[in-house]
């Protein structure tokens, strides 16, 4: 995670900051990100990385690049307001041991906003749209020799596939079935049974209601005003709702404040 020591809407490559320009609330975007933190602590050890002036994005660092097996495919931001940020990620993960594999500039793609493995570690979800390139999920999954399934986002509100697609522990699924294209949609019915598919409304969707933390049987997410947590709770999981309408402000919420480094198979679990 990165704390939001410089965090603000500083300009708009979203359609959720559009409106939102400074309004964040710095001390109130840290209260909320300490929560989730310490909520995180609970079942997770969380590492830091440093907030750099100049970079107010760098609290989402689940955008900065996908880690698998001690590989870091590290992020190649097609928005310039964002690429300072790439140095920093890279100068930590090889200081921490983790072997970062190069994206080049003309294949866009903005790590797990844009890429998922699932939830056993042996495929990747890749979406594209108006973020990221459709040939850039080849360049990612040949860093791990993985098959990649790529979706076409087709809503410009969910720019990035974590903020409609989560592959969760136990095979399952939380997704909003409208952000796809109908190709997209039946690869996505082909590989998840529909008992395993948990379907979010536009209404959940727009509240972020896909942008979710899972550890094993754990879900860190946004407040939704819905019963989704209850439903998640049918299907086994724990969810602890969190406020974070400040960095809703900047297109985001639970899912993009905290990039995975530990392999899928650990992460998600169900002993986790």
């Amino acid at each position: 995670m990165c704390p939001p020591q410089w965090y603000d809407v500083d300009y708009v490559i979203n359609p959720w900051m559009a409106g939102n320009l400074h309004r964040p609330s710095r001390d109130t975007a840290f209260h909320q990100w300490k929560s989730l933190y310490q909520s995180l602590q609970t079942v997770a050890d969380v590492r830091l990385l440093q907030a750099r002036q100049g970079a107010p994005d760098m609290v989402f660092v689940a955008h900065t690049a996908v880690v698998q097996h001690g590989i870091a495919a590290v992020s190649s931001f097609a928005h310039r307001e964002r690429q300072a940020e790439e140095k920093h990620l890279r100068e930590w993960m090889r200081a921490h041991g983790f072997l970062v594999w190069e994206t080049p500039r003309e294949t866009a793609f903005e790590g797990e906003g844009d890429v998922l493995f699932d939830d056993q570690g042996r495929r990747l979800w890749a979406g594209h749209g108006s973020r990221t390139c459709l040939q850039s999920h080849r360049h990612v999954a040949d860093a791990w020799h993985a098959p990649v399934t790529s979706l076409h986002l087709v809503d410009p509100r969910f720019y990035h596939l974590d903020t409609c697609f989560a592959p969760l522990s136990g095979g399952f699924l939380l997704y909003f079935p409208a952000a796809f294209d109908a190709p997209s949609l039946a690869r996505i019915e082909e590989a998840y049974p529909a008992e395993k598919r948990i379907a979010v409304s536009e209404a959940e969707a727009i509240q972020f209601g896909c942008n979710v933390l899972n550890v094993g049987r754990s879900i860190f997410m946004g407040s939704v005003k819905s019963n989704l947590a209850q439903r998640l709770g049918m299907s086994g999981f724990e969810v602890t709702e969190l406020t974070l309408s400040e960095f809703v402000r900047g297109g985001a919420s639970a899912k993009s404040l905290a990039l995975r480094l530990s392999d899928t198979g650990v992460t998600h679990s169900i002993a986790a």
